[in-house]
């Protein structure tokens, strides 16, 4: 397959209310990963690294946090004829309304996209963790000769209520298809053979093919089942095109995560902090790309620091960290203690003028302050936490809600962007 002909297409996704307060002021694919990189970094490594380099990212709400990092971090040489672009809404005289859904975006590219002249279409979920090697799935599609493949995972039953659920005759071409079928309906017709499942070495307990939001198409096959108004690729197109165009399946059966609720993001980040994570960021031949920051190496003074991670710039003084990922320019004062908790750093250092006007007002410098613990807290960036505070530790009741300067998620407390919590605050 020429590469140079696939078009590679990242849906950053909506207004991400389920990331909230994370996307309150950047676009999903914008959000901070890793302590360096951003999930957006993900979809667009994993194209690279097999030899992709036309790669367009879709989105429409905060998007200029993401078109910097996109400009800052990926340039290729003017004779590769390489690019990562963003396409944000854009209302036209010819279509005055904003994208409506998955399907609904990529119909309102064909502009920019058929300038390219492109063979086949890989579109890419934007939120998802998972190192899925793109030249496979591009290699079966084109060896059954498909017209569009689905990349999917073997899944129990329970896991299948949360993904869309496929059903597939002995050769791997798609008979049917449910999204996200409720726990209490029966699904037993949309199980794999047991010839299936032993021809790709499939565990007995996962019984359900998923879709991982990841699909190939020919070009005429996505235009061809984009031409009407349907706006959303998973619970429409998919479902429609079964019968009319020839679709297959590309198990896949390494880790996949779906980053779109504050839960399994975090999640995602305190894994990386152990001895095995689920993605190793440390793989050099299929690495992770982000921007190249000028900045110095991380300051750790007289600290007891486990199983963590800590970007550039960072300083740590007399603190304890445990099991938590620390982002670029963190500043953690002594006597604080931080326990999985992702910190996401700031934009810059503060001089000490500004120090000495922070003390003035009586407002915390941005980082965490002194004698400060800290557990199961996402911190978003230019955060100003005071002295003596306990956040998440005490064995208190925490409500799910919104309270101002921090929201808490299925028990995670978020810190939002640029907050400023008190000394002696408790949460």
């Amino acid at each position: 397959m020429d590469y140079r002909r696939v078009l590679s297409i990242i849906l950053g996704g909506g207004k991400g209310t389920r990331l909230f307060p994370l996307t309150e002021q950047r676009s999903k694919p914008a959000i901070p990963f890793g302590g360096r990189y951003r999930l957006v970094d993900i979809p667009i490594s994993n194209c690279i690294n097999d030899g992709l380099r036309h790669i367009y990212v879709l989105t429409q709400f905060n998007s200029a946090s993401l078109h910097n990092h996109i400009n800052d971090s990926y340039s290729f040489d003017k004779f590769s004829g390489g690019f990562v672009e963003v396409l944000a809404a854009e209302p036209t005289p010819e279509n005055e309304t904003w994208y409506s859904g998955t399907a609904d975006a990529v119909r309102k590219n064909f502009s920019h996209l058929h300038s390219h002249d492109p063979k086949h279409y890989l579109i890419i979920s934007g939120d998802h963790l998972h190192r899925l090697r793109m030249k496979d799935i591009l290699a079966h599609h084109e060896k059954v000769q498909a017209e569009m493949t689905i990349a999917v995972t073997p899944c129990t039953r329970e896991e299948a209520s949360h993904m869309g659920v496929l059903r597939v005759d002995k050769s791997g071409a798609i008979r049917d298809f449910l999204e996200k079928p409720a726990p209490d309906r029966d699904i037993n017709f949309m199980k794999m053979s047991p010839e299936f499942m032993e021809e790709h070495q499939i565990p007995e307990e996962k019984e359900f093919l998923g879709s991982l939001g990841l699909f190939v198409f020919n070009r005429g096959t996505l235009e061809q089942c984009l031409d009407n108004d349907k706006t959303d690729l998973k619970s429409e197109v998919i479902p429609e095109s079964i019968g009319r165009v020839n679709m297959h399946v590309h198990v896949y059966q390494d880790f996949w995560q779906d980053m779109g609720t504050i839960k399994s993001f975090y999640e995602a980040n305190i894994n990386l902090t152990t001895a095995r994570p689920s993605v190793d960021l440390y793989d050099t031949d299929y690495p992770l790309f982000t921007r190249k920051f000028e900045l110095p190496p991380a300051k750790l003074l007289n600290s007891d620091v486990s199983s963590s991670i800590f970007a550039e710039g960072t300083i740590i003084n007399e603190a304890t960290i445990k099991n938590s990922v620390i982002g670029i320019r963190s500043t953690i004062e002594p006597g604080s203690t931080l326990e999985g908790v992702i910190m996401m750093g700031a934009d810059a250092y503060e001089s000490d003028a500004q120090k000495r006007d922070n003390l003035y007002r009586h407002v915390p410098n941005t980082g965490i302050g002194t004698a400060t613990h800290i557990q199961k807290t996402i911190i978003d960036k230019n955060a100003r936490i005071g002295n003596n505070c306990r956040i998440g530790v005490d064995p208190i009741h925490r409500a799910d809600g919104d309270y101002g300067p921090y929201l808490i998620s299925n028990g995670i407390i978020v810190i939002r962007t640029g907050a400023l919590i008190p000394n002696g605050t408790i949460i």
